[in-house]
């Protein structure tokens, strides 16, 4: 039931997955409206929900337009569920916009394999990244992907390995000049030096624990078998499915050394966590296997909300 409903893209299927965001979103801030400012907390409430709805599609349209899924929508269901799963992800203004421009980045990245517009393509992915990581500034990271990249795609010219750093030092000098304008100094508006935190102690909670229990357990047999599938892809897909699982090993990188563990850091992990799930339910042949495997999915969140 719940796998073909999802099986092909349809508009009732992104109104599901708005309501499950728009739930994530609210739930995470039911104590904050009872203890705080509500206009004030309702403005940026709506402000960071359209962010939210603007990630699902994009999301939605990344994996669509690469290939990278069967032109269902099981990413963009997963992605929702995740955020329910632990939906402090959704309560960091600055961690939802830099993930929203990590995914513009990855979007340049992946549709790399077309070969056409290689620079400007290497050109605003850097870009991008380097805007994400002025609001969170270990969304950097990102930048390994870029070079990554160039590995994958097999590109053997040099100028195309030196635009990325020029992507970087253009934005470099636009945020310079903003500090200046906005802060009267250069580098203000970089927050450097970066804090790095290894305190997991946040982490030590019912909530916590079976969520990560369950994402990890199933990121990890998803992934099996998504980097076996990676062969039977065409030839110049097979590269953009390996920048999915350099994103999601960059991604648990931020987490780690992340200064702040509430459980924001957690939203740069689901995007390619999503499609990576979403490629395993596509391939799963056994119609009970593959009902029982998304509906614990579905139900689970929703679980650990009444907890």
């Amino acid at each position: 039931m719940l796998t073909s409903f999802f099986n092909k893209s349809k508009p009732i299927n992104f109104i599901v997955v708005f309501f499950i965001t728009l739930l994530a979103f609210i739930m995470s801030r039911i104590e904050l409206w009872n203890h705080g400012d509500t206009f004030n907390l309702s403005l940026k409430f709506f402000a960071l929900i359209v962010v939210g709805y603007a990630t699902v599609l994009l999301l939605n349209f990344i994996a669509s337009k690469n290939g990278l899924t069967n032109n269902s929508n099981y990413e963009i269901l997963l992605f929702g569920l995740f955020l329910l799963f632990i939906s402090s992800t959704t309560l960091s203004g600055q961690v939802l916009v830099s993930n929203f421009f990590i995914l513009l980045a990855i979007r340049r990245i992946v549709s790399l394999r077309t070969e056409q517009h290689m620079k400007k393509k290497l050109f605003d992915a850097a870009f991008w990244i380097g805007v994400a990581s002025l609001f969170y500034f270990w969304a950097i990271l990102f930048f390994i992907l870029v070079v990554l990249s160039l590995v994958l795609f097999a590109d053997h010219k040099l100028r195309h390995w030196i635009i990325p750093f020029l992507g970087l030092a253009t934005l470099f000098v636009i945020a310079c000049a903003c500090s200046v304008v906005m802060y009267n100094d250069f580098f203000t508006i970089f927050n450097y030096p970066p804090e790095v935190s290894y305190d997991f102690s946040n982490y030590n909670s019912l909530k916590y624990i079976i969520a990560l229990t369950v994402l990890f357990s199933f990121g990890v047999w998803s992934s099996i078998f998504y980097l076996q599938n990676i062969k039977k892809q065409k030839k110049n897909f097979r590269a953009s499915f390996k920048v999915i699982v350099l994103a999601m090993v960059i991604a648990f990188a931020i987490i780690v050394v992340a200064p702040n563990k509430n459980g924001s850091e957690f939203l740069f992990l689901f995007a390619p966590l999503s499609i990576i799930v979403a490629n395993y339910i596509e391939i799963i042949h056994e119609k009970w296997f593959k009902e029982a495997f998304l509906g614990v999915l579905v139900v689970l969140p929703f679980i650990l909300l009444l907890l």
